[in-house]
């Protein structure tokens, strides 16, 4: 396959680029061209933006957080992926392998509420990404992305022991690696999904596919009528596996993406944007391709969930083990991103901003992907708001 990487797009500190990529998606290919290395002035401070954008937010993003001493809300969790919130402030959690959900709150034990009778689950496959409708107080519906047997599907269900799932979209092609999964509610009301290229590349630009996209459907399943291509729930492609949907105060929504051998990627959506898989990785600076605008190197990174608070995204990085902060302007204009907890709490799957303004993170350990879980593992971590200053 033949694929366009742009050497020299960024200035990046060298961690761990020769050694062994432990993840299972992460093929070998005949390696690249890598980019001219450079002493960064701080070595949790590193300007991953491609060559060419703005400069004029370079700083620390505000902080807000006392990351120094979360509270652990659960432990002894499997896998936790989907996370999101009831209108009480309590919070549902999909644990992938085991196919179940479970209500966790501050200070409580978990207590499981459901689990979904035919997911099957399987290398990264199984229960993935929950989301609560906007409208829960008045319809009580829990939106889920998992994998069958035979496919991938999004459904919606109200909370009982064995639910009985509507199903909204199905038939998507699965796989034990690449199936995406995060689903997410926008500020328009309508539900977006990640969904993986499923192993198969060529999908990513096949618009006849859903594989390798993002959707936008309706909360009850129909195709919106201003999608960018009519009738179909296709609202960007080119993507190799979406793991994170965040949009800021402003609209904007921002996906994180697993590259390949090379560059792992945050990209700004845009309605019918194609962003260049397999055809590129990262940079293209190619008009037919929407650039990321964040490019980190597969050791730092592997990003999976986002979320968006105070000017900043925040990104749970797996096998880079810590949580990235990427500053945003008011304008979109992206600044200099800065790792967080590196290496403090092993990979880091989910990140989501609680009703109350607190940051909660969920670790994903209990996996074999090369990090000897803590005796806790896996955990859902909350980190309190504050108003402290940044440090200088």
């Amino acid at each position: 396959m033949r694929r366009r990487i742009v050497a020299a797009v960024v200035a990046v500190v060298a961690i761990g680029l020769g050694a062994t990529d432990a993840r299972a998606d992460r093929q070998p290919t005949a390696a690249p061209d890598r980019p001219a290395v450079e002493t960064a002035p701080q070595p949790d401070l590193v300007d991953l933006r491609p060559a060419g954008f703005e400069r004029h937010v370079d700083r620390r993003p505000a902080v807000g957080y006392d990351l120094t001493n979360p509270q652990v809300v659960a432990t002894g969790l499997a896998v936790p992926w989907g996370l999101d919130f009831l209108p009480d402030g309590s919070a549902l959690v999909a644990q992938r392998d085991a196919g179940t959900i479970l209500r966790v709150r501050p200070g409580r034990p978990p207590q499981q509420v459901a689990r979904i009778a035919d997911v099957v689950a399987g290398g990264e496959a199984g229960l993935l990404g929950l989301a609560v409708s906007p409208t829960y107080r008045r319809d009580g519906w829990v939106y889920a992305a998992y994998t069958t047997a035979t496919d991938l599907r999004v459904v919606r269900f109200r909370l009982a022991a064995t639910p009985i799932p509507q199903v909204l979209l199905s038939g998507i092609p699965r796989a034990t690696f690449h199936d995406g999964g995060r689903i997410a509610f926008g500020p328009d009301g309508l539900l977006y999904a990640g969904v993986g290229d499923a192993g198969v590349p060529a999908r990513a630009q096949d618009l006849t596919s859903r594989n390798g996209k993002i959707l936008r459907i309706r909360p009850d399943g129909g195709v919106p009528a201003d999608n960018p291509f009519p009738g179909s729930p296709v609202y960007s492609y080119g993507h190799r596996n979406v793991q994170g949907l965040a949009w800021d105060r402003h609209g904007r929504l921002f996906a994180t993406e697993f590259g390949q051998n090379t560059w792992d990627e945050v990209n700004r959506i845009v309605p019918g944007g194609n962003y260049g898989w397999p055809i590129v990785e990262g940079v293209a600076g190619d008009p037919r391709f929407r650039d990321p605008v964040v490019v980190w190197p597969p050791a730092q990174a592997s990003p999976s969930g986002a979320a968006f608070t105070r000017g900043t995204l925040y990104v749970a990085a797996l096998r880079g083990t810590r949580l990235w902060a990427v500053p945003v302007d008011h304008d979109g204009t992206v600044g200099v991103p800065v790792a967080e907890l590196v290496g403090t709490f092993g990979r880091l799957r989910t990140v989501a901003v609680a009703p109350d303004g607190a940051l909660w993170v969920t670790t994903s350990n209990r996996e074999p992907r090369g990090v000897p879980p803590a005796a806790d593992d896996d955990r859902i971590l909350r980190f309190p708001l504050t108003h402290r200053q940044p440090t200088p």
